[in-house]
């Protein structure tokens, strides 16, 4: 998640000739869809081990994986790999800002009603001062999990899905305003739903949903409360991450967040258990942000939480 008062991003976009990432066009067999199937369980574990790859990569690249940073391509390429083994079709999307070269990855799932696309979506980059592995290695991780898992079940959806890893967020949200400002007025009617995750493993968690789309605020509401979790508002992030470029344009968005520099309070801590006075993530911005700097729970909840809402919209 940005910082509270944005960074300028600075530098002339550079336009990358992807025709899936500008035109919406979708390659690939489109199998018949077939009845509503049950969200898997995501596993935990799997989550984790992505999350440790992204710290070995942040490690081996000065500490961070930062926009234009050798860690963040690194961290992009990582993730490509494994959705390219797993049969989604996959473009980067080249932009420049900051004087340093950026990247979108956009993942699409063959199959499904291209005029109706539910597409959920994280910042792959950290800031400079340390690896962001809950920001935001958790939702980039929570979502690889689940778009493999799509993938392991060979969901046929009735509509289509397309998963994102956007770059230079902590710069202003620059990789997803790139993404949606080059989208034709078509193409943006035929997203459906925009799904975001922007820190959901905080240490000392809570259980945020975005209140903007009803039907997808509702989606996520009904699952925790199907799980006994009572959720609040999500208002700590509101305007600071990749949901807003899509809002702007009247884009229906929803998504989840566990808590970053705000404090939790008592009333929290008796709802949610953690420790009141603290912040949600002590670490939010700073070195200290590494794998150990994760609520399992809360990263296995929201991660579920997540591939509900994906089968639910999307069926």
């Amino acid at each position: 998640m940005k910082l509270s008062v944005p960074g300028r991003a600075t530098g002339a976009v550079v336009v990358a000739a992807v025709t899936l990432l500008t035109t919406g066009a979708i390659t690939g067999a489109a199998p018949a869809p077939t009845a509503a199937a049950a969200a898997p369980d995501i596993p935990v574990a799997n989550v984790k081990a992505h999350l440790a790859q992204l710290q070995s990569i942040a490690t081996a690249n000065g500490g961070n994986r930062a926009h234009g940073r050798t860690g963040y391509k690194a961290s992009i390429d990582h993730v490509k790999a494994k959705l390219d083994a797993a049969g989604f079709t996959t473009a980067l999307q080249q932009f420049t800002s900051s004087g340093r070269t950026g990247y979108n990855l956009i993942a699409d799932w063959p199959g499904g009603d291209a005029n109706q696309v539910v597409m959920a979506g994280s910042h792959l980059d950290s800031v400079t001062a340390g690896p962001g592995i809950n920001d935001n290695g958790s939702g980039s991780a929570a979502i690889l999990e689940t778009a493999l898992a799509v993938s392991r079940a060979q969901y046929q959806p009735t509509k289509h899905l397309r998963f994102a890893w956007w770059g230079a967020e902590e710069l202003g949200m620059v990789g997803s305003k790139y993404y949606v400002n080059g989208l034709s007025s078509a193409n943006r009617a035929k997203i459906s739903d925009y799904l975001n995750f922007d820190m959901i493993g905080s240490p000392n968690p809570g259980y945020f949903v975005y209140h903007c789309d009803p039907t997808i605020e509702k989606t996520f509401k009904d699952y925790f409360a199907g799980v006994g979790i009572a959720t609040e508002p999500e208002t700590e992030g509101d305007g600071r991450s990749d949901h807003s470029p899509f809002k702007n344009v009247g884009i229906p968005v929803g998504g989840l967040f566990s808590g970053a520099d705000y404090i939790k309070t008592a009333a929290q801590a008796a709802k949610w258990g953690g420790t009141s006075g603290q912040a949600f993530d002590r670490c939010y911005h700073a070195s200290c942000d590494t794998a150990s700097n994760i609520d399992d729970t809360a990263l296995n909840r929201n991660a579920d939480a997540l591939a509900y809402a994906v089968w639910t919209l999307s069926s």
